[in-house]
C-alpha cells in the first residue's frame, strides 16, 4: 500500500538516492540538495510531497512559493513553482505521480496560487525546464496534467582549447577604447553599481547571483565590467552559480549600447580569462535559441547541448 506525506527531517537521504536512481542525466549530491532545497529561503516542508511503499521512498514532487522577495517587496503571490519530480522506475504507471501532483496542487490552492510553473524558479532552480529528449515520459506527464509549454530555452557549451582572441576582436577593442570604452576586472567601488544595474536593467536574480556569489565563493577577478567613460554599460562573470568555475554567466549589456559590439567584446574577454585560468570549457543553462544573445553565443563557438520546456498550468 502506497502512503503519502510531506517531508520530515531525515528524508533527504532517501530523496537524494531516489533522485539519482530516477534522473540519470541530472544526478545530485547531498550537499547540492541541502544548498538548493533545504537552505533555500523559500523552502516549506509542506510543499515537498513524498510517496512511500512501507518505509521505501518511491516518489517525490516539490512545490514552493515565494516567502522572501527577490527584490523589494514583490512576493509574486499568484505564482507557484514545481522544480523537480520523479517516481522510482519500478513504480511507474501506478498513479503515484498523479497523486503526488494532486497533493502539491492542494498545497498551492491553500496558499492562493493560481499559476504553476515548471520550472522557471529563481534563485535555486535545478534545471530551467523539462528536457523532453532526456525525460519524454515526464514531459507527457505534465501535458496530461494540464501544463502547457510556454517557451524553450537552451543550454550551450563551448570547448576553450581552440579559443583565442582574433585579430578582428583585438581591432574592435582598440576602436571602442578610442571612443572611451573600457573592460576591466571589477573592484569594490563597482559592486553596488553593478548589482543595481543587473537588478534593474535585467533580472533581480542576476543581481542576487553576483552578491551571493561574491559573499560565498566567487573571486572578484571572475567579474568583468564595461564602462563608457564613467557610466557602467555591461558586465559578465563566471563561477557565480554554485561556485562552478566553468559555468558562465550572468552576462548583459545596456540595451541603449547595442550595435557597438560590446557584448561580443565582453564575452570574448570573459572566455579569455577563463582559458587563462586553466579552464577547458564554458557552459550555461539558459538562453533563448533565437535571441540576440543566442545568436552571439553560436557565433562565438558555443553549441546547443540541451533544450528545455518552461511549462505552466492554471489552477
Amino acid at each position: 500500500m502506497i502512503t503519502y506525506r510531506s517531508y520530515q527531517s531525515g528524508d533527504e537521504v532517501q530523496i537524494v538516492n531516489l533522485w539519482n536512481n530516477s534522473l540519470p542525466r541530472d544526478p545530485i549530491t547531498a550537499k547540492r540538495f541541502r544548498n538548493l532545497v533545504l537552505l533555500d529561503a523559500n523552502f516549506d516542508p509542506k510543499g515537498l510531497s513524498l510517496a512511500f511503499d512501507e518505509d521505501k521512498l518511491v516518489g517525490v514532487v516539490y512545490g514552493l512559493r515565494r516567502l522572501l522577495p527577490m527584490i523589494g517587496t514583490e512576493l509574486e503571490e499568484e505564482n507557484g513553482w514545481i522544480t523537480f519530480f520523479f517516481v522510482d522506475p519500478e513504480y511507474h504507471r501506478k498513479g503515484i505521480g498523479s497523486e503526488l501532483l494532486n497533493q502539491v496542487d492542494a498545497f498551492f490552492k491553500e496558499n492562493n496560487r493560481t499559476s504553476i510553473f515548471f520550472a522557471s524558479y529563481a534563485p535555486n532552480y535545478i534545471l530551467p525546464g523539462l528536457d523532453e529528449e532526456s525525460y519524454p515520459e515526464a514531459y507527457e506527464f505534465l501535458l496530461n496534467h494540464g501544463f502547457q509549454k510556454l517557451y524553450s530555452p537552451v543550454a550551450m557549451d563551448r570547448n576553450l582549447l581552440d579559443f583565442k582572441l582574433s585579430d578582428e576582436i583585438l581591432e574592435l577593442k582598440k576602436k571602442r577604447e578610442a571612443e572611451g570604452y573600457t573592460i576591466s576586472i571589477a573592484e569594490d567601488k563597482d559592486l553596488y553599481e553593478v548589482i543595481q544595474f543587473a537588478n534593474h536593467v535585467f533580472n533581480p536574480d542576476w543581481g542576487r547571483a553576483i552578491r551571493e556569489g561574491l559573499l560565498q565563493v566567487l573571486p572578484m577577478e571572475r567579474v568583468l565590467i564595461a564602462r563608457h567613460h564613467q557610466e557602467l554599460v555591461g558586465f559578465c562573470l563566471y563561477g557565480g552559480y554554485e561556485g562552478i568555475p566553468e559555468r558562465f554567466g550572468p552576462f548583459g549589456v545596456d540595451p541603449n549600447q547595442q550595435g557597438k559590439g560590446l557584448g561580443k567584446l565582453l564575452l570574448q574577454e570573459c572566455l579569455f580569462q577563463m582559458k587563462a585560468e586553466g579552464l577547458h570549457n564554458a557552459w550555461f543553462l539558459w538562453t533563448g535559441e533565437k535571441s540576440a544573445a543566442g545568436h552571439l553565443y553560436l557565433k562565438t563557438g558555443f553549441h546547443i547541448t540541451r533544450k528545455f520546456h518552461v511549462m505552466k498550468k492554471d489552477i
